[in-house]
């Protein structure tokens, strides 16, 4: 499928792929949401997006993903069997059983950080890529951060870039690792989960992996009503629209966001050597004019001979990163 094409976003974001050429499922697995479309000679057609199941069984997000398949198959006009690979780009960490791919994911498997999370399950893993099997042959699983990335250097901001880093700030914190041109996968795909990783010593911001005050449970979307809903930000859109909007109260909260954020992607910068780390995701795509220039405020000056020849850029795939890290693994 070398000869598939992306036109640029200013055109649409259309998808292609060429003439003769078996269509592919794109599964994108989030925290919040799961994204399902068929992309054939068309374009991407038949998109449905359903919450991410977080209830019954351990299998019945893999159980979700079937279904939502067959669901995008019947809307794009396509036969289920036709359909020439599955590519999943998802949140992880992953465990593997047997080898296939689990999640425990600390916003989906409640049975991580437990009932203090709120999760409605028990999970301590997800099953993800055995039910997929089931059903199809060729099915290719990444983290959402490496499937982002490897849509950032093929078609968006990162083109081109051999030491290089995607970084997603939604509902979590998601990396994808690329060094003197090889992308960083680690013995089980979980390279990148730099989320996870400790930069203050807060003590009641919780992850649902369990660890108190890494990143994720800091800066999240869904950690900043956990955190500051007490004090009348809900959610991080209340929280950030506030900010923009000159509210001090809601500004030192932001800055502290962007201090802790902005740590994590200095590590990045100067463990890895990056020349450039592409920025997306939900909370950061939506406020992007304002977080921007307070991230970077983070690493200038700081060990310049590493952090000046780096820059941090907003992703070149704007919003839709997710559905094109998808068709990435598949195209």
């Amino acid at each position: 499928m070398t000869n598939s094409t992306v036109t640029p976003p200013s055109s649409g974001f259309s998808f292609r792929l060429p003439e003769g050429s078996a269509p592919v499922a794109c599964v994108d697995v989030g925290g919040t949401k799961v994204a399902v479309s068929i992309a054939d000679q068309r374009g991407t057609v038949g998109r449905v997006t359903e919450p991410t199941a977080t209830q019954g069984e351990s299998d019945a997000l893999g159980r979700q993903v079937l279904r939502m398949i067959a669901e995008s198959c019947r809307l794009a006009g396509v036969q289920q069997q036709a359909l020439a690979m599955v590519g999943v780009a998802s949140c992880g960490p992953f465990v593997l059983n047997r080898g296939m791919v689990e999640l425990a994911a600390p916003n989906i498997c409640g049975g991580l950080a437990g009932k203090a999370r709120g999760l409605p399950n028990d999970w301590t893993s997800a099953l993800l890529e055995a039910p997929l099997h089931e059903v199809f042959k060729q099915v290719r699983v990444e983290n959402d951060g490496i499937a982002g990335l490897e849509a950032e250097r093929r078609w968006g901001a990162l083109q081109g870039v051999e030491s290089c880093a995607y970084v997603t700030w939604s509902t979590g914190i998601g990396m994808g690792l690329c060094v003197d041109g090889h992308v960083l996968r680690g013995k089980n795909g979980n390279a990148g989960h730099a989320g996870h990783m400790f930069v203050s010593d807060n003590t009641d911001a919780l992850c649902g992996c369990g660890n108190v005050g890494d990143v994720e449970g800091l800066v999240a979307g869904n950690a900043m009503g956990r955190r500051f809903g007490a004090q009348g930000y809900p959610d991080a859109a209340t929280l950030l629209i506030a900010a923009k909007a000159g509210e001090s109260r809601a500004q030192a909260i932001v800055d502290g966001l962007c201090r802790d954020m902005g740590r994590a992607l200095y590590n990045l910068i100067v463990t890895l050597d990056l020349q450039r780390i592409s920025v997306g995701g939900s909370v950061f795509w939506h406020h992007r004019a304002y977080l921007l220039p307070r991230l970077q405020s983070n690493i200038t000056g700081k060990l310049a001979s590493l952090t000046d020849s780096c820059t941090l850029v907003a992703a070149g795939l704007e919003d839709k990163v997710g559905d094109f890290g998808a068709l990435a693994l598949v195209a």
